[in-house]
């Protein structure tokens, strides 16, 4: 264990975020940039006397389990993570489970792309955020429960009462499975992904089939067909683009210029606009958001 790097590391990491990456409140100005020392003990539940000391080089060896809560209350990279677990003189090991933690530069990428649907999904397809155009175009995933904006889950269980206009395409079942078994083997202790893997082999047909051929696909590029209620029926682009470090994906839907479907996504921008009145999110508590942002699941 190299204290002195680790406190050094921990000071770093600790004064480049703000009170507001990780949904604490400002509270006027501050003597020094970035989150005070007791606020990072909080969020990563251990005693501010013990965080002190890991930041004054004179902290005992911190457990795994200390290690990977100032991974989460840190929000580091998956790089940063692995230093850390280095410099305390751990094996990195693999990630518990799929970061929830949506860059800051993705969530203003969102709103900078007004003609364009765009989501962030996790490893194992859960949306985390999306922009005004998505909820108008696919379905307001801020009325949904958390467990309930699965992709992969909304596809596969999917019922008469659900989306009516999401349009993913039967051959997005076949990606989905061997999106998941990915994610499965990348994080094999991750309660959320077992949970859903096996929800899904009692509860779909078409998923217990797809499992069985031990599918491992990757899809980055599609023709997406959607039809929505308002403006009819669209044929869309869809591009997956990976965010480094984070194991999410950027998932971006647009038509071609000049196009009907171009046509109809601007008009449903202006209807969705208008109607979105009321966009009340069930965040994440350390993530709150404003509905003229785009949106942090």
């Amino acid at each position: 264990m190299d204290r002195r790097a680790l406190a050094t590391f921990l000071r770093s990491r600790r004064e480049r975020l703000t009170p507001a990456a990780v949904g604490l409140p400002a509270d006027g100005p501050r003597r020094t940039p970035g989150l005070r020392r007791e606020e990072v003990a909080r969020l990563a539940y251990i005693s501010v006397a013990y965080y002190v000391r890991l930041e004054q080089a004179r902290g005992p060896r911190p457990s795994r389990r200390v290690l990977s809560a100032l991974h989460r209350a840190l929000r580091l990279t998956d790089n940063e993570r692995a230093h850390l677990f280095e410099l305390a003189g751990e094996s990195v090991g693999p990630p518990a489970g799929p970061s929830r933690d949506v860059p800051t530069s993705i969530i203003d990428l969102l709103g900078r792309m007004p003609d364009t649907a765009a989501v962030v999904v996790d490893a194992k397809y859960d949306v985390l955020a999306w922009n005004a155009l998505a909820a108008a175009l696919l379905q307001d995933f801020s009325a949904l429960p958390l467990r309930d904006r699965n992709l992969i889950r909304q596809y596969f269980l999917r019922t008469d009462s659900g989306p009516p206009h999401y349009g993913m395409g039967d051959d997005f079942g076949r990606f989905a499975a061997g999106h998941l078994r990915i994610a499965a083997g990348r994080y094999p202790t991750d309660p959320a992904i077992h949970d859903l893997v096996s929800e899904l082999q009692t509860s779909s047909d078409e998923f217990r089939r797809l499992w069985e051929l031990e599918l491992v696909e990757t899809q980055h590029h599609r023709t997406k067909p959607v039809h929505h209620p308002v403006v009819g029926s669209l044929e869309l682009f869809c591009d997956v683009l990976t965010i480094p470090d984070r194991d999410q994906h950027l998932v971006l839907l647009t038509a071609e210029p000049a196009s009907p479907s171009e046509q109809a996504l601007r008009l449903l921008a202006v209807i969705g606009i208008q109607s979105m009145d009321v966009h009340r999110n069930e965040h994440l508590p350390e993530e709150p958001q404003h509905q003229s942002s785009p949106t942090r699941g």
